[in-house]
């Protein structure tokens, strides 16, 4: 287990493979952990780096920690920490939020983000995400699979107040807006069956900026990564060889997963 402290608080973070470093952001169930099967396909050509956000994992427990704010600043001096210069994003749920305002601060740092299971607003979230604890919830959306177990472990060390704390400030933000606003190329992940964030329609990414493109999984739930790794992995693949500042809407949801070129 790899830490860091950032002022008193000590932050959990793991690492794998050598290459341009990418950070895993996890979501509002379970911690760093179910992004293993993605990071280990990534290691073979990338520096991979995960960690938990305050509340979560084996990141300290520090309800004064808990607001948005504060997860970004987890991410600003993990970065700083390590030297980083400049990384690739990939934030599912709650660490699409923390990956979307990192950027807004950090442009310069940040090469492109994927976002999973993003929501466009606090009205974008079911109440199951609210008013249920995070064992029941990852049960309810996992079930009992080998590829549950992460989640389901790590599920029962989430502060629910870390939970609370991020959804209560998501009525104040206009995350359509702000999504708007950032200027490295985004992509966009959604499972068709997700239970817990409502994915955006065709209409709500055609009003961003250009760099912004929609892909959803058909079948999968709030965990794509899981419910389909190696569709994911691929797709991750190819939306981290596409070039500085190139489109990801050249990419395409195909069997024979080529890139398409004009």
């Amino acid at each position: 287990m790899s830490v860091i402290l950032i002022g008193n608080d000590i932050i959990h973070y793991e690492v794998l493979g050598r290459g341009r470093p990418i950070l895993f952001l996890h979501s509002w169930v379970g911690s760093w952990r179910y992004w293993i099967p993605v990071m280990q396909t990534a290691s073979g050509h990338y520096r991979a780096y995960a960690l938990d956000f305050y509340g979560f994992g084996d990141t300290v427990k520090n309800p004064q920690r808990y607001r948005l704010e504060s997860q970004v600043a987890l991410v600003e001096g993990f970065i700083e920490i390590l030297g980083i210069a400049q990384i690739a994003i990939v934030g599912h749920g709650l660490g699409a939020l923390v990956g979307m305002l990192f950027a807004l601060r950090n442009p310069q740092i940040v090469d492109r983000i994927l976002a999973v299971g993003l929501p466009l607003g606090g009205n974008k979230i079911t109440n199951r995400l609210r008013n249920t604890q995070p064992p029941d919830l990852a049960e309810s959306l996992l079930g009992r699979t080998p590829q549950a177990e992460p989640v389901l472990t790590d599920a029962t060390k989430v502060d629910p107040r870390a939970v609370s704390a991020s959804l209560a400030e998501m009525g104040d933000l206009d995350t359509h807006s702000l999504w708007a606003q950032l200027i490295p190329p985004c992509l966009w992940v959604h499972g068709n069956s997700d239970p817990v964030v409502h994915p955006p329609g065709l209409d709500q990414a055609a009003g961003l900026s250009q760099p912004i493109h929609r892909i959803v999984f058909d079948g999968a739930g709030h965990f794509p990564m899981l419910d389909d790794s190696s569709k994911f992995c691929r797709l991750l693949s190819d939306f981290l060889a596409l070039d500085p500042g190139e489109s990801p809407q050249r990419l395409q949801l195909k069997k024979e997963w080529k890139r398409r070129v004009r």
